[in-house]
């Protein structure tokens, strides 16, 4: 009953690679049509102690973390030379970003059963790659209760054609230009996406409850601190070689942010829909995020891309997302999508990234179901713009 009312939300430019946007390639299987199975039969199918959280278990991931980050602090200072400091970068930018996981699982609460652990190491973890913590953390709580929700969900979600006609061209260019989308993180920190307001450090901001906003002031005046000791430190070893230690590593963990978070729920060879009203639920949501292998980065950033099953119950630790992901495999069916192997660089995954980018640009204004639609002039625009310059 749901394909004729599909169609008719789309424009007459929407049907395209034998299908409605995509839908309908694969043995017309349709991604938006209700799955047959609720979200208790997957919770059942996953074993009970894949929701156990052994607090001991993750501060080992952190210890091992750290001792990483001061190790290559102390390897780049001893060799100093521009030989090492690329491999350097790379290195301690991923570390940054496998920090930002754990810090992540505490804001779930899969670190650990203990609110005051969750917090105090969250803090000192997301502080240290200058994240306000609570900020965000309620701001991604957002995310995972309306994954998939054209008009609620907070993390790359889709702007309607009305919003994206109304944003100025630099706006459209930092979007949807190669790589710039990939440095994008620290910016909505402090605006939020296109059409919405508000700060992840501002405690009177639309993102969050009266009762929220003394835990917002607590991050913020931790993130102030981190800040506060960068520009000490800048001092006592010079500008340039903080540059080197902390700000570049700090680009390079953007990036991967950027990369990772996005291609969570873009990029997937078929297009996926988003959802409105009462097409929208919990389960329909969760079921539109994608799995990514990233080879061996799989373990250092403790498998943020096992992701379905992450985004339907973010409760389970982190080490256990892969056996319970391979064991409610036979519930999701083809409402799973096996993610294409990597070798043991993710290279794949950028031709992913860009094609999206490319084509990936808003969704109706109107429709319950809805998927993303590709300006064609916007990169005439963008050759017009740069002529004219």
């Amino acid at each position: 009953m749901k394909e004729p009312v599909l169609q008719k939300m789309q424009t007459p430019g929407d049907f395209t690679n034998g299908g409605v946007n995509g839908v309908g390639q694969k043995d017309d299987f349709n991604p938006s049509a209700p799955p047959p199975f609720k979200i208790a039969e997957i919770r059942a199918a996953i074993p009970k102690h894949c929701w156990v959280k052994n607090p001991w278990r993750s501060l080992s991931f952190v210890l091992r973390d750290v001792l990483v980050v001061f190790a290559l602090v102390a390897a780049a200072i001893y060799f100093n030379s521009w030989a090492f400091w690329p491999l350097y970068w790379i290195a301690q930018g991923t570390l940054f970003w496998a920090i930002f996981v754990l810090g992540h699982d505490c804001g779930h609460g899969s670190f650990s059963d203990s609110p005051f652990l969750n917090s105090v190491v969250g803090h000192i973890l997301h502080s240290s790659i200058l994240v306000p913590y609570h900020g965000w953390r309620i701001s991604h709580r957002t995310h995972h209760q309306n994954h998939g929700n054209v008009e609620n969900d907070e993390s790359w979600v889709p702007m309607s054609e009305k919003v994206y006609k109304s944003i100025d061209h630099t706006t459209r260019m930092m979007r949807f230009t190669v790589p710039l989308p990939l440095f994008v993180y620290p910016f909505y920190l402090w605006t939020r996406a296109p059409g919405k307001e508000g700060s992840h450090f501002n405690p009177y901001s639309k993102l969050f409850a009266p009762n929220e906003r003394k835990d917002v002031v607590t991050s913020t005046l931790c993130w102030c601190a981190m800040v506060a000791l960068l520009i000490c430190l800048s001092f006592v070893v010079g500008p340039i070689q903080m540059l080197k230690l902390y700000g570049i590593p700090y680009l390079i963990f953007v990036m991967w942010l950027d990369f990772v978070t996005y291609l969570h729920h873009h990029g997937h060879d078929e297009k996926l829909p988003w959802y409105r009203g009462k097409e929208w639920s919990y389960l329909r949501g969760g079921l539109t995020t994608v799995d990514r292998d990233y080879g061996v980065f799989n373990n250092i950033h403790h498998d943020i891309g096992t992701h379905v099953i992450h985004h339907l119950f973010p409760q389970i630790p982190h080490y256990h997302l892969v056996e319970a992901t391979k064991a409610a495999k036979h519930v999701l069916g083809k409402y799973y999508r096996e993610p294409k192997k990597s070798g043991p660089f993710p290279f794949h995954l950028f031709e992913n990234l860009v094609r999206s980018i490319n084509e990936d640009h808003y969704v109706n204004d109107f429709g319950d179901i809805v998927y993303y639609q590709t300006d064609p002039e916007l990169f005439k625009s963008f050759k017009t713009k740069s002529k004219s310059n």
